[in-house]
């Protein structure tokens, strides 16, 4: 699959299906059940967030060796889940008995940014070495919806150690999460970067700095669009919660490290007489219809930028992105 670029190394994803989990225990969905609505809790105790992150990476083995997207659908969500999801599918069907030759993760020297909240959905971030990554450290955000829910994890980010933000930690040891609107006192809040991205990427207009994500993006496109006998066209679409909620962390300097969505369509058609060469088998296992004269490819990414304080201004600077493809359409 044709995996987003992050700014350095990360793990190689064929289809993003690189972090596939099961259900964590009963016992791990009775955290933060007392006036998690109104009252302005801990997201999560610490030992609560260790235990989760261990079954995670238990259970993830599990699934990714069995190639199972119905035990992942039940550990993650968001972006990661949609991503992990289809891909699993895709290699399922070409591999109906699993992957015995998987590796397994290792997820260690966990330390974890827990936010006090109020309302739902609530969210942690689980900062790891993995075994997948020579340098650089993964960002696993966990989030649970209400009282009655399980934690997945709905969003993976690796970012080098030079450029891990320094974050805000009270004297209390919880991190401090963002609110969205104008509360959130960034150039861009975090609830409205899915669509502010859109437009950038449509307009080439707003508040992003220059990069492999924006400006780059942006030229490869105007590069690809219209060539001897194929025209692609991109069609960008903004999320936000429920399905794709995103979520902040307030860093030193005043501004914050946020997680967002969003969804990419590229619709490529072929000049009379020519049939769309769709060779990759895990793409075909995700097709639908026939390729006479046009496939069109959407995929989901999930983004972890810098967002400057609004009385800093600035532009906000991307440090990872992860995309995978969700679905094809032949026509």
């Amino acid at each position: 699959m044709n995996a987003g670029q992050a700014r350095r190394k990360r793990p190689a994803r064929l289809l993003a299906a690189a972090t596939a989990t099961a259900a964590l225990s009963s016992a791990l969905s009775g955290c933060v059940t007392v006036h998690g609505e109104t009252a302005v809790i801990p997201a999560v105790s610490k030992p609560d967030a260790e235990k989760v992150l261990k079954e995670f990476n238990t259970t993830s083995n599990r699934a990714n060796s069995s190639l199972d997207p119905g035990l992942n659908s039940t550990i993650e969500t968001g972006a990661l889940g949609a991503i992990d999801q289809a891909g699993l599918k895709s290699r399922k069907k070409l591999s109906p008995k699993g992957n015995p030759g998987y590796e397994p993760l290792r997820l260690s020297d966990a330390r974890f940014l827990i936010p006090r909240q109020a309302g739902w959905p609530k969210f942690f971030v689980a900062n790891t070495r993995s075994n997948r990554t020579d340098d650089g450290r993964w960002l696993l955000v966990f989030q649970r919806d209400d009282a009655d829910s399980d934690w997945r994890a709905s969003y993976l980010a690796v970012i080098q150690d030079s450029e891990m933000p320094g974050f805000v930690i009270g004297g209390n040891g919880y991190a401090k999460a963002v609110r969205g609107g104008s509360g959130s006192r960034l150039v861009v809040p975090p609830d409205e970067l899915s669509a502010a991205y859109v437009n950038y990427l449509k307009e080439g207009t707003g508040e992003f700095a220059s990069g492999d994500q924006t400006s780059k993006r942006r030229e490869q496109r105007e590069g690809s669009a219209n060539r001897p006998g194929k025209r692609t066209e991109f069609a960008d679409v903004a999320t936000g919660a429920p399905q794709y909620a995103p979520f902040g962390l307030r860093t030193k300097d005043g501004g914050a490290l946020v997680f967002f969505t969003s969804q990419h369509h590229t619709k490529e058609t072929y000049a009379e007489g020519y049939k769309p060469p769709v060779k990759d088998p895990l793409v075909k296992a995700l097709m639908k219809g026939t390729p006479q004269q046009s496939v069109t490819y959407v995929r989901v990414s999930e983004q972890a930028v810098k967002v400057p304080a609004e009385k800093n201004g600035g532009e906000v600077e991307f440090l990872n992105r992860i995309d995978g493809l969700t679905s094809v359409k032949g026509e």
